[in-house]
């Protein structure tokens, strides 16, 4: 290699400068709005803490649900060609460790009502997602909930009795309770 390359390079090496410090601005954009961060704020917690005001049936969710949410997951939920939302097997069956051809779904799968609610208001339909009022999604998470024989046919769901639908499936799921490290658990 001839002598001025190496030269080059080591001067070039030298010459850089390196900064690990994340810029405070970086020349575009704006600080979001308090309103702008309360319209993407709405994590639902297990407890239900952060549910809406509003409520649904599950009659008024069968009727949504066809509407918004069949084609993509079957008529009753269980068809697909999407995510089977709706078990054969809700309650009584075996846990999923010991039976692995189990079909995991919102009833036997998942461990709270509250997620159901927090999922289908961010994320469905597919084609617009957040485009469901809050009594729409109460009304489809009711209509899911009865078809995995989790609520009966006359239920309300609203944001007092959504927390109080016990899941088959909470029982298998554990907190994480870990202490030390350097994660936000110490």
């Amino acid at each position: 290699m001839p002598f001025w390359v190496c030269v080059t390079g080591t001067v070039m090496i030298a010459c850089e400068r390196r900064s690990n410090a994340v810029p405070d601005h970086f020349g575009y954009g704006r600080p979001a709005t308090e309103k702008e961060i309360a319209v993407k704020a709405i994590a639902i917690r297990p407890d239900g803490k952060g549910l809406p005001a509003g409520s649904g049936t599950v009659l008024d969710g069968a009727i949504i649900y066809a509407a918004k949410c069949a084609s993509c997951h079957g008529s009753t939920g269980v068809e697909g060609p999407f995510n089977v939302l709706v078990a054969p097997d809700t309650v009584g069956a075996k846990p999923f460790d010991q039976s692995s051809k189990r079909v995991k779904a919102i009833g036997n799968y998942w461990p709270y009502a509250t997620t159901v609610f927090d999922y289908v208001r961010r994320a469905m339909p597919f084609n617009a997602p957040g485009s469901l009022s809050d009594n729409e999604v109460y009304s489809v998470t009711a209509w899911l909930l009865h078809a995995n024989k989790l609520i009966g046919a006359d239920a309300v769901i609203n944001a007092k009795t959504l927390p109080g639908v016990v899941m088959p499936a909470r029982k298998y799921y554990v907190t994480d309770s870990r202490k030390g490290g350097d994660g936000p658990y110490e």
